[in-house]
């Protein structure tokens, strides 16, 4: 098993670490009522999903 020869310094461990920050969502605006929703996702305010119902308003 490969074993690294030399320690890696604190500024290049956190180097890497500062990339895996969680990123905020796209969000993109219904077309059928205008109300931001997330991509590829069921419009939490209409139901719709390309262009059909799919969850009844209540």
């Amino acid at each position: 098993m490969a074993v690294p020869k030399r320690r890696h310094s604190k500024s290049r461990r956190d180097k890497k670490k500062a990339n895996k920050k969680v990123k905020s969502s796209d969000l993109v605006k219904c077309p059928q009522c205008g109300h931001l929703k997330r991509p590829h996702y069921i419009c939490p305010n209409c139901g719709y999903y390309k262009g059909k119902q799919i969850k009844e308003n209540k």
